[in-house]
């Protein structure tokens, strides 16, 4: 059977109202956009939705990770979407479009970019996440419990399929280079890098026999610009069931909320809270940071879906919890740990206040 990829590839072109959700005329865009690329045979079948102020494009195609032609879709479509961004008065109308024209390649432009190529099994269960409000180290967590943790994914142990483990892809996003670990083996060593997300993020997972598990952008808009452009609000593809782990074993992490950096000015921690696609709209202090997930079926290429994933009872206490969580964080106001950092306040809209007053600061005698 033929390979398939899969690809989400995400931007910022437009708030409605703030930074809070995608205004309608953008997604018709974009569905116009793909609907004639899939007539002119570039890709098999693609999706178009939001999550917070990012648009989303999920899109199957023959082209391998990487394609230029893939890419100028996205690019293009994404100019499309500005455009009518523009027209609409939309808050910060292409933001993460870094460049002024398209150069082979959307990563280091600033949309984020996940993608994998595979071929279909039998039943190709995938699971798309999408976060906004937070940044690209905020898979971490939950990709370890999902292919490292027992107390999670009970098909390390009991499943012959996964009892050997996975194999890690990890960044270091300021150096640009990468390393490999393997589980159980290597878990204490993978541990010390990607539990300092901000700079060490898992890229990729493997099986061990080298077939691709799941995959995340990482890129970092700041480090991309120099400066505060947004946060990353990343994306991340999971595939499900057989050699991997189950729809419940990938989903059971968002049961506790996460730490993540971002929310309001990408400034501040606060908890990810799953929503179903419909709550994907952060108002309250630009927050908290969401993360949607929708469930697709691949059938010879087309996306059969999508399923709401968290749309589900089942999180409701998650949610709950966030809320409790968002409340004691925001009781700190701008202090620290609700405030980033200063390290990481370095990518913020921070320095400009602190260059104002530096002539204030004299010597201690």
């Amino acid at each position: 059977m033929d390979r398939i990829t899969l690809s989400v590839i995400k931007a910022d072109v437009g708030g409605f109202v703030g930074h809070s959700s995608v205004y309608d005329e953008l997604i018709e865009e974009a569905e116009d956009r793909l609907e004639a690329a899939v007539k002119d045979d570039l890709i098999v079948d693609f999706h178009v939705t939001a999550c917070g102020d990012d648009l989303q494009l999920v899109m199957t195609h023959r082209k391998g990770v990487d394609s230029p032609e893939i890419h100028r879709l996205a690019w293009e479509t994404f100019e499309a979407c500005t455009d009518v961004a523009r027209g609409l008065k939309l808050y910060g109308a292409g933001q993460d479009l870094l460049a002024d024209a398209f150069a082979g390649n959307v990563k280091g432009m600033g949309p984020g970019v996940a993608e994998m190529e595979f071929t279909e099994r039998p039943s190709e269960p995938v699971l798309i996440f999408m976060a906004d409000k937070t940044s690209a180290g905020a898979w971490n967590l939950p990709l370890y419990r999902m292919f490292a943790d027992p107390f999670n994914t009970a098909g390390l142990v009991i499943s012959p399929a996964m009892h050997d483990g996975f194999r890690f892809e990890v960044h270091d996003v300021k150096e640009n280079r990468r390393v490999f670990f393997d589980t159980p083996e290597e878990l204490y060593d993978l541990l010390v890098f990607i539990g300092a997300p901000g700079r060490y993020m898992v890229k990729a997972v493997y099986t061990k026999k080298g077939e691709i598990a799941a995959v995340s952008s990482t890129q970092r808009l700041a480090l991309i610009a120099g400066r505060y452009v947004g946060k990353d609000d990343p994306v991340c593809i999971v595939r499900s069931q057989g050699d991997f782990p189950a729809v419940g074993e990938v989903l059971e992490p968002f049961t506790m909320p996460h730490i993540v950096e971002g929310w309001m000015r990408g400034s501040h921690y606060g908890p990810l809270m799953p929503v179903p696609l419909y709550h994907a709209t952060p108002s309250r202090f630009d927050g908290p940071p969401r993360v949607v997930c929708l469930g697709f079926q691949i059938a010879g290429g087309r996306l059969v879906g999508p399923r709401d994933m968290f749309d589900d009872p089942g999180f409701d206490e998650a949610r709950r919890l966030c809320n409790v969580i968002a409340d004691h964080f925001r009781r700190h106001g701008p202090f620290e740990p609700h405030r980033l950092p200063m390290e990481e306040m370095e990518y913020t809209t921070l320095p400009q206040v602190m260059e104002r007053l530096a002539g204030r600061w004299e010597a201690i005698l």
